[in-house]
């Protein structure tokens, strides 16, 4: 994970500083919440023999699940989709890429995100994510994010799209 360390950090850093210029004072961000990287931990990535990083990237207007490749070759180009693998469900990635980081993929869970009071409580929810995507259960895929919410809202620990 130590060669994800800079990255991940540039991430942020960079969607601090967007949210400093670009998204600064828009309605749709929500002023209690600041740019956090959440959780990153090396994973296997959709493809065979692919691997890299994949954690939750909270900003003011969103919170996502982002997979940063350990090589870029197989990567969703911008604005196009490929399909993840996580915990026995697909969820559709999409390409993006920002400068000073370069191209990642991400999938929305939160957006906007003004359902969440304070900073404290979207990490708990993205944590919970996390936790939830990392259990390795192999069920019948559904391309649904509203299950893996679901189950956070069965336990009280948020709620459901």
């Amino acid at each position: 994970m130590n060669a994800a360390l800079p990255a991940v950090e540039v991430l942020r850093e960079t969607y601090a500083r967007i949210a400093a210029t670009r998204m600064a004072d828009l309605p749709v961000c929500n002023t209690a919440l600041a740019v956090e990287t959440i959780g990153f931990a090396p994973a296997d990535g959709p493809a065979e023999g692919e691997r890299g990083w994949l954690g939750i990237l909270l900003t003011p207007w969103c919170m996502n699940l982002i997979w940063l490749p350990a090589s870029p070759d197989r990567l969703a180009a911008p604005g196009h989709t490929r399909t993840h693998r996580l915990a026995g469900e697909r969820y559709s990635f999409i390409g993006a890429e920002e400068a000073g980081v370069g191209r990642f993929e991400m999938c929305s869970l939160f957006s906007p995100v003004f359902e969440f009071a304070d900073q404290d409580s979207a990490c708990c929810v993205a944590q919970a994510v996390l936790a939830q995507l990392r259990t390795g259960r192999d069920e019948p895929a559904q391309p649904s994010r509203r299950r893996l919410f679901a189950g956070f809202a069965a336990a009280g620990e948020g709620t459901p799209l």
